[in-house]
């Protein structure tokens, strides 16, 4: 976690329930390991199988995300609309045009 970049994530599949497991965990030191929007996601156990069948599932529904895109000097607008406005979907800042 230490040599992990700001805003990085770890993903880590199967953390088990076993002492070491937790002893790690509890071990780690904020201000060293999680500081600077530092995470830590487990995921469960899949199979490839489970993959494509999820994403066969996926296309017959079918999900249809809904982005809303804010220019990069319009983070400020994009982050009061987080707060105060009910949010559908995700909002996305352009880097460029």
């Amino acid at each position: 976690m230490r040599n992990l970049r700001p805003g990085g994530r770890l993903v880590i599949n199967a953390i088990r329930k076993e002492d070491s497991d937790k002893g790690t965990l509890l071990g780690l030191d904020y201000g060293e390991h999680l500081w600077r929007e530092k995470e830590i996601k487990s995921v469960a156990n899949i199979t490839r199988r489970d993959i494509r069948e999820f994403l066969d599932i996926a296309a017959a529904i079918p999900i249809q995300p809904t982005t809303e895109s804010y220019a990069l000097e319009d983070a400020n607008k994009a982050l009061l609309a987080l707060k105060f406005e009910p949010v559908k979907g995700a909002k996305v800042l352009r880097i460029s045009p």
